[in-house]
């Protein structure tokens, strides 16, 4: 069981062994087990919540507590690629 997480801008140099440069994202194919929330990604790989500034799970901007199952996609931003999204659209949360 896997989850595709793509990791945008300088979130990426927080993957150890990551070697992508330009505009591309880093997308890694993790096994799911374990995996409940956007936040236990971001435990995973030691990412804190105020390095990002966007998160979505297929499509979706999300948030935190937004939960994970085997199949999705997340894209992680960080806080220098920040999107207007927060003040048109609701983060999809789960409680």
């Amino acid at each position: 069981m896997t989850i595709l997480v793509k990791i945008f801008g300088n979130l990426r140099n927080k993957i150890e062994g990551s070697n992508v440069s330009g505009a591309l994202p880093l997308n890694m194919h993790i096994e799911s087990d374990g995996i409940e929330t956007i936040s236990d990604i971001l435990k995973k790989y030691a990412i804190k919540g105020e390095e990002t500034s966007h998160l979505f799970v297929n499509g979706t901007y999300s948030g935190f507590n937004k939960k994970i199952k085997d199949g999705d996609r997340v894209g992680l931003f960080p806080k220098n690629m920040s999107l207007l999204y927060k003040w048109y659209f609701t983060r999809n949360e789960d409680e």
